[in-house]
């Protein structure tokens, strides 16, 4: 990567400051964009494909995963059996396993924590969801953590069914510790599809794969754009996520050395994830280019970082920390780290809009990612300003209660006798009248 400073430094004191805040905020709406746009090549490829597995079904499914994933499955082979899970759940290394069973537990905790369930309010009742897909991104890596984070708080909120798709990339199959996870779990229904089709499969239902009432989880740009045509028709969803990012808030006590091992840590999900800094030290905005120089040569996923940080990286100054706070509730993060040191839990409190705020040195995104018990289902792209992070709460519907007996009709009846008359509603007036 060319020099980084060049690339990345943005300074208040730069004449363009504006100009190039503007342009780096229009760059970051541009996948939404994409996105809304129904008459783009990704979306009218994502809807042919709704389309056809809404006709077709399993055949269609066969279809583009013989296409897109270069594994041919028949139906019958879609869905994993219990014997490969329970076989990948005991080969999973000892010490790993522990690590995901604590996992497992803090997340529980948290969700049980938050969850409202039957909080007695009068003209509610609360009900979980019957039924809910969860995709899971099939990389060659395993991605058990996104198994955890999305199962666990619809399992609290007490989802009775549960189906999981995860595209056959690991040998034509799913990761044994997806698989392994999944076990755990007591999830049985696992299914080796993944991508838009898998999106449609869950929405519509086919010969083998039943339609579920809401899809979380996330996925490429394929899956966000399938998930964004069902929503509200065919299912809900938890939100339309990615590209992941990462905001930076740090004071000149920050360490540039691990503010740079943190940009990192998000530039390496994808060439195109978001690492952005702000600050209101010139110097640690200095040492922090030096440091991500340094660092960079070091990683398994080099490529990846240096891409995203090339076109998707910042470094911004302000004129103070006040600017700093303001620049962070526009941006919105997904995540949103506040290195100020012993100022840190104060700044916080200014935070209006972020997925997760992760407060102090000594907290990275990875703690959150893996082990603190908030599910790392977070809204991105300026999300953060009407949606949160999935919870055990979003597993659950409302039913409005109303219940009347006869005094209290009679005492309201003319009342709403009146509104019903003035909309031309006779027929609703009249169920009123001729019960008094």
């Amino acid at each position: 990567m060319a020099d980084i400073k060049e690339k990345m430094l943005i300074s208040y004191k730069e004449p363009d400051f504006i100009e190039k805040i503007k342009a780096f905020s229009f760059r970051r709406s541009a996948e939404k964009i994409r996105l809304s746009l129904t008459d783009s090549k990704e979306a009218q490829s994502v809807l042919k494909i709704l389309r056809n597995v809404a006709e077709h079904g399993d055949e269609a499914v066969s279809e583009y995963t013989n296409t897109y994933d270069e594994v041919d499955l028949q139906p019958g082979q879609f869905r994993v059996g219990t014997e490969e899970m329970e076989k990948a759940h005991k080969e999973i290394d000892g010490e790993l396993l522990k690590s995901i069973k604590q996992a497992i537990e803090n997340v529980r905790a948290y969700q049980e924590e938050i969850f409202i369930g039957d909080s007695g309010s009068k003209g509610i009742k609360y009900v979980p969801i019957r039924r809910v897909g969860v995709c899971v991104p099939g990389a060659a890596a395993p991605l058990p953590s996104t198994v955890i984070m999305t199962v666990v708080p619809a399992q609290v909120a007490g989802v009775e069914e549960i189906a999981v798709v995860s595209p056959p990339r690991f040998k034509g199959g799913i990761h044994p510790v997806i698989l392994g996870v999944c076990f755990e779990l007591g999830i049985s229904e696992v299914y080796k599809i993944g991508g838009a089709q898998a999106v449609a499969a869950l929405a519509f239902g086919t010969e083998t794969v039943k339609n579920v009432s809401k899809i979380v989880g996330p996925g490429n740009i394929w899956v966000q754009m399938a998930k964004k045509f069902v929503s509200g028709n065919c299912a809900a969803i938890d939100s339309i996520a990615g590209p992941s990012e990462v905001l930076i808030l740090a004071g000149e006590e920050a360490n540039p050395s691990w503010v740079a091992a943190d940009m990192l840590s998000q530039a390496e999900h994808a060439d195109d994830s978001w690492a952005v800094m702000v600050t209101d030290s010139e110097l640690l905005a200095a040492q922090v280019c030096e440091e991500l120089t340094k660092q960079l040569k070091g990683l398994t996923r080099k490529d990846a970082a240096e891409k995203s940080l090339e076109g998707f990286g910042a470094i911004i100054v302000m004129e103070d920390i006040q600017s700093a706070v303001k620049f962070a509730n526009d941006f919105a993060a997904e995540h949103l780290q506040i290195m100020c040191g012993s100022k840190s839990r104060e700044i916080s409190d200014l935070i209006e809009n972020a997925g997760a705020v992760f407060v102090g040195e000594y907290t990275p995104v990875a703690v959150g990612d893996y082990w603190a018990g908030p599910s790392h289902t977070l809204p991105t792209g300026q999300a953060a300003r009407f949606a949160s992070a999935l919870t055990s709460n979003d597993f659950l519907k409302s039913i409005s209660m109303i219940e009347y007996d006869k005094d209290q009709l009679s005492a309201d009846a003319e009342h709403i006798v009146r509104l019903a008359e003035i909309e031309g509603l006779d027929a609703h007036a009249k169920s009123v009248r001729i019960r008094q």
